[in-house]
């Protein structure tokens, strides 16, 4: 109970204490970087040794698409850490589970029995659709959303498949939160105070294991470690990632909505700023790095 209590205040400290330290010059850059986009987009950077902090509508609230997957992987594991569920548990899925038979869960045959540990990875590490709604569906998007609120989250929430949340789910889909929300609550896994400094520690490795690498993450050295998750939907493109840098830890959360480029090649609107935005905060934050990009990435491109 004494972890429920202070992890409200201990958001509410940090949020308070970084309005406090702005960079000015790097707040100045990302301003810059989203000159002239056709739709609305937001930013929050925060390097976690100085507590500075940059931003950019970093308050308003936008689609999380898939980003929703590390809320549903908070709201799993305070199951697990209560002892409700056990990491190691089978579940036996079933076809009317399916939510994209290109998911790894969803591709299973009817009956088939997979570790609870698998289905959590897949849903962070590949994005699988299919096992976050699954996950979600055993949680409870409500219990979810308590744990958010409990924890000092006031806009993050999971909307779809969730009882009063058919107004918010019209405006933003399956879920909803701010850059400055989500990168903090990235930076509290990362800092062992999302549920438990165990769970904390299993979801953090979770995300440094993303295999959609080729937004962000490709403007760092593949020798850095981070953390981080995607998102996209036609309109908004997102993704929020921990650098576990050189020189010292940053966190980043850019997204987009209302975007008119609503095509899915890499030279999408929204995922350009993100990759521009990431480019821009390795070497600010890592001057003296050589290191760049291979001009060779096409040969290896995701799909």
């Amino acid at each position: 109970m004494r972890r429920f209590l202070i992890a409200p205040l201990l958001l509410v400290l940090t949020l308070n204490a970084s309005a406090q330290k702005t960079d000015k010059k790097l707040q100045g850059k990302l301003v810059e970087l989203t000159k002239g986009i056709n739709g609305v987009a937001g930013i929050y950077v925060k390097n976690l040794n100085t507590g500075k902090i940059a931003v950019f509508n970093a308050d308003s609230i936008f689609p999380t698409a898939s980003m929703i997957k590390v809320p549903i992987m908070a709201g799993l594991f305070e199951k697990l850490d209560r002892g409700d569920l056990n990491y190691s548990d089978i579940w036996q899925y079933r076809d009317s589970l399916s939510y994209d038979k290109g998911d790894v869960v969803g591709s299973l045959a009817d009956s088939a029995k997979i570790n609870l540990s698998k289905v959590q990875m897949l849903s962070i590490t590949t994005s699988d659709n299919t096992a976050s709604l699954w996950i979600q569906k055993i949680v409870g998007g409500e219990n979810i959303n308590n744990w958010l609120d409990k924890n000092g989250f006031k806009d993050t929430r999971v909307n779809s498949r969730t009882p009063g949340r058919q107004a918010n789910q019209k405006l933003y889909g399956w879920g909803q939160t701010t850059p400055r929300e989500m990168a903090t609550l990235v930076e509290m896994i990362r800092n062992g105070k999302a549920v438990s400094e165990a769970a904390s520690e299993r979801m953090y490795r979770n995300m440094s294991h993303i295999y959609w690498d080729d937004k962000a993450l490709s403007q760092i050295p593949p020798t850095v470690q981070t953390a981080s998750k995607q998102g996209a939907v036609d309109a908004s493109r997102s993704e929020v990632v921990l650098v576990n840098a050189p020189h010292g830890d940053y966190v980043f959360c850019i997204i987009t909505k209302n975007l008119a480029d609503t095509s899915w090649t890499p030279s999408n609107e929204g995922w350009q700023l993100i990759v521009k935005t990431s480019d821009l905060l390795w070497h600010y934050f890592e001057p003296k790095s050589t290191w760049t990009p291979s001009g060779q990435a096409e040969k290896f491109k995701l799909d």
